[in-house]
Formats: C-alpha cells, sequence, structure tokens
C-alpha cells in the first residue's frame, strides 16, 4: 500500500509510512470483514504513529483518518440498524449521550481532572466553552459537527491551571462517536 500519501521532503518529519501503511491495510480487511481483528472508530480516532524524516505529510494522513473513523461510524450504524432497526439506533445514540451528559453537566472549571504539576494542560475555559456547545446541541439542537469537536483546539497551560489532556481527549473521542452516529 506504499505512496498512499504524499512525503516531506527529506529535511521534515512526517508520520512513518509503515505504521500508517499497516493501520490502512487493517482497517482495509476489518472494514471489508475479511479481518478478525475488529478495528473500532475509537482506535481510529486514537491511532498515532512515529515521526520520520520524509515520513508521510501529517495532514494528509490526518484528514484520511477523520474520513476513515466516519466511514467506520456509518457502517457500523448501518450494520445495527439492518439488525435491529432504526429506533433502536436512535436509543443507542441517546444511550451513548447520556453517558456524556453526567460530565457535561458538572460547572466550568470541575468538569475534569486538575492537569499534573510540571505538566501540560488544556486551558479549562476553552474546554468548558466547547462543553457548554455540546450542552446547546444536546439541549436545543443548537448545532454542532464532529469536525469542530474533532479539531478543537485549546490554549495550553501548565500543570493545575488547566485540565488533564488524556482524561479530555477520550470524553470528546465519545463525543465524535455520538455527533458521527446522527450525522
Amino acid at each position: 500500500m506504499s505512496g498512499m500519501f504524499s512525503l516531506e521532503n527529506r529535511f521534515r518529519k512526517g508520520y512513518a509510512p509503515d505504521q500508517v501503511d499497516a493501520l490502512f491495510a487493517q482497517a482495509r480487511a476489518a472494514y471489508e470483514g475479511g479481518s478478525e481483528v475488529g478495528l473500532s472508530p475509537s482506535q481510529i480516532h486514537a491511532a498515532a504513529f512515529d515521526l520520520e524524516r520524509g515520513g508521510y505529510v501529517v495532514a494528509d494522513v490526518d484528514g484520511a483518518l477523520d474520513r476513515l473513523e466516519a466511514a467506520f461510524v456509518a457502517k457500523s450504524r448501518a450494520d445495527f440498524v439492518a439488525s435491529h432497526g432504526q429506533q433502536a439506533w436512535m436509543e443507542h445514540l441517546a444511550e451513548r449521550a447520556r453517558t456524556l451528559y453526567g460530565r457535561l453537566s458538572r460547572p466550568d472549571g470541575d468538569r475534569f481532572l486538575p492537569g499534573e504539576r510540571g505538566a501540560y494542560s488544556y486551558d479549562a475555559d476553552d474546554v468548558d466553552a466547547l462543553c457548554r456547545r455540546l450542552v446547546a446541541y444536546f439541549d436545543r439542537g443548537e448545532p454542532i459537527t464532529s469536525e469542530e469537536v474533532r479539531h478543537a483546539a485549546f490554549r495550553r497551560r501548565r500543570g493545575r491551571d488547566g485540565y488533564a489532556q488524556a482524561p479530555v481527549d477520550a470524553f470528546l473521542s465519545r463525543a465524535v462517536e455520538v455527533l458521527l452516529g446522527v450525522e
């Protein structure tokens, strides 16, 4: 599958082609049903690759991963609807959304654990603003897309002045899955 993406020049770093190619080969096999090893949208969302000189252009691979994640969610939805019906799918999504809502209903500044001393964390005000948009979506149907959540950028803080990154990332990954399920 080599050559799927453009390569950086030899002086710039990009994603390791062998790792990227392996993930996309696994995804293709899983999507087509020829693989015993499944691959979930959250695994695609969490994919990480080493950087190396002359590797694949990061933006190209990241864009393809976004589309691949959306395709896996759409396939999962189609399979679920075929087996259980559209109403069951909507109930399934509602249940997934309820698992998010507990954290969303917390007050600003208390939605996630604070960052660790000396480590980078996300600006709590930025994260809380995105959470308020998600509440507006769930409560009042105000528009927000999976793309907006997926590409949200937060200012960096040091340590306990912000939210720990890993819990925020995991939460937003689940929010993206819910949003993709209705898009």
